[in-house]
C-alpha cells in the first residue's frame, strides 16, 4: 500500500511516500516558508540527488498541491497519478484524553481535534489545515490521524496528575499528556527487535533528545511515565524550551519584566533552554563547537542539558524498579557521541559498561554498552513516518 505521510506545521509541511508492504521510502521532501514570498519545496529525486523549487504557496492547501505535483511529475515523480496514493497518514500533536490510539479521520474526529486547540495552539490548527487540504484535493482517499500523545494514555493517574486543585483537571483537562509518543513507541519496540528481547517483558527508558527532548519509562510494552506535560515545555532542557522550572520563578518574572501570558509563553518556549543559557544557539552542534573553544556559557548549557537527562534516567529507573534497556534517539541521541559517553559513564552504578569503539557510530542502529553490561544501551534512529505509515496501513486495510 502506497501511503503519503504528512507532518504539517504552521509554515511547513514534511512528507514521505512509503510503501507499507516493503517499508520502502519512495519519495521524501518538505515545504518551508508557507505564506511568505520566498516559499520553497525541497525533495529528493529517485536517484538520490536533491532539488529545491521556489514556488508561491500562500497556504497549506497549495503546499499539499505542490507536493502532489512533484510526486506525479513526469521527470522527477515516482507515481503516475494521484490514484496510486491509497491512504494518507497525518501526524497530529495533541489528542488530550479523546484519543488513545491512531484513528480513521472522520468529520467527528476533526471536531474533537479542534477541541484540543487551546492546549496546542501552534500545532493542532496546522495539523487540521493539512487534513482539510487533503480532504479537498483527494476526497476519496482515506486519512488516518496518529497522535503524539496517544502512546502515553496508559500512564496511571499518579503519574499524569498535577498537584493543582482537582477542578483544573475536571473542568479544563489540565494534566500531563506527554509528547514524542510515536517516536518513543517506535524506538522502544525496534530496540527490542534489534536486541532479540521480548518487548512486552522489558523495562525500557527511551531518551528522545535533540532540539525537542523527552524521556519515557516503558514497562511491559506500555508507557507509564514521560517527561513532557500538558504542553511540550515540561521536562528536559531543550533547544529553546526551559523544561522543568519553579512556577514561582515565572510569576516573579511576569512581575519584574511586566509580561503578559503571551510574553511568558514566548519566554519559556522560544528564548530559554540551551539558546537562552548559552546565548549562542539552540543547535547542539554549535554548542559542542563553542565548548571545544572553551566558551564557559556553552559549557554550562551542555552540562545542564546532560545533567537533566541523567536525572530523568535515574528517576525512571526507580519508577520501573530497575531498567533492562536504555535507548538513545533524536538528533543528539543519534549523533552526539560525547553526550552518550558522558551519560553512560555516569550510569556505571546501574551496571552499565561502555563500548567506546561502538559509540563512534553516528545515525545508525548500534549497541554501545559492553558485552558484560547489566543494562543494554542502544542507539536507534527514530522513524516516526514509518510508524505513522504502519498505523495507517493497519487501519485502512481493515475498512
Amino acid at each position: 500500500m502506497k501511503i503519503l505521510v504528512l507532518n504539517c506545521g504552521s509554515s511547513s509541511v514534511k512528507y514521505k511516500l512509503i510503501d507499507s508492504d516493503t517499508k520502502e521510502v519512495l519519495a521524501e521532501g518538505g515545504v518551508e516558508k508557507i505564506g511568505l514570498p520566498d516559499s520553497f519545496l525541497k525533495f529528493k529525486r529517485p536517484d538520490g540527488s536533491k532539488e529545491t523549487i521556489v514556488v508561491s504557496m500562500p497556504d497549506a492547501k497549495e503546499a499539499v498541491r505542490q507536493v502532489l505535483k512533484v510526486l506525479t511529475d513526469e521527470k522527477d515523480g515516482v507515481i503516475k497519478s494521484y490514484d496510486e496514493i491509497q491512504a494518507v497518514g497525518h501526524r497530529v500533536v495533541h489528542g488530550m484524553e479523546k484519543f488513545n490510539k491512531s484513528v480513521l479521520i472522520t468529520p467527528e474526529v476533526v471536531e474533537k481535534v479542534k477541541e484540543c486547540y487551546p492546549v496546542a495552539p501552534l500545532h493542532n490548527p496546522a495539523n487540521i489545515t493539512g487534513i482539510e487540504a487533503v480532504t479537498e484535493i483527494l476526497p476519496e482517499v482515506p486519512q488516518v490521524a496518529v497522535f503524539d500523545t496517544a502512546f502515553h494514555q496508559t500512564m496511571p493517574a499518579k503519574a499524569y496528575m498535577y498537584a493543582l486543585p482537582y477542578e483544573a483537571y475536571e473542568k479544563y483537562g489540565v494534566r500531563r499528556y506527554g509528547f514524542h509518543g510515536t517516536s518513543h513507541r517506535y524506538v522502544s519496540r525496534r530496540a527490542c527487535e534489534f536486541l532479540g528481547l521480548p518487548y512486552e517483558k522489558e523495562r525500557i527508558i527511551t531518551c528522545h533528545i535533540g532540539n525537542g527532548a523527552s524521556v519515557t519509562a516503558i514497562k511491559d510494552g506500555i508507557s507509564i511515565d514521560t517527561s513532557m506535560g500538558l504542553t511540550p515545555t515540561e521536562g528536559l532542557m531543550m533547544g529553546t524550551r526551559c523544561g522543568d522550572v519553579d512556577p514561582g520563578a515565572l510569576v516573579y518574572l511576569m512581575k519584574v519584566l511586566n509580561l503578559d501570558a503571551d510574553g511568558v509563553m514566548n519566554l519559556i518556549n522560544k528564548k530559554s533552554g540551551v539558546a537562552g543559557v548559552s546565548g549562542i544557539s539552540s543547535d547542539m552542534r554549535d554548542i559542542e563547537d563553542a565548548v571545544a573553544r572553551g566558551d564557559e556559557m556553552a559549557t554550562m548549557a551542555l552540562d545542564m542539558y546532560e545533567y537533566r537527562i541523567l536525572k530523568y534516567i535515574g528517576a525512571y529507573t526507580a519508577v520501573l524498579g530497575g531498567v533492562d534497556v536504555i535507548v538513545f534517539t533524536g538528533g543528539v541521541g543519534e549523533n552526539q557521541t560525547g553526550t552518550r559517553e558522558k551519560l553512560c559513564k555516569q550510569l556505571e552504578y546501574l551496571g552499565v559498561t561502555f563500548n567506546a569503539e561502538a559509540n563512534k557510530s553516528r545515525g545508525k542502529e548500534i549497541e554501545i554498552s559492553g558485552p558484560d553490561s547489566k543494562v543494554k544501551v542502544v542507539v536507534i534512529p527514530t522513524d516516526e513516518e514509518m510508524m505513522i505509515a504502519r498505523d495507517t496501513a493497519e487501519i485502512v486495510s481493515a475498512l
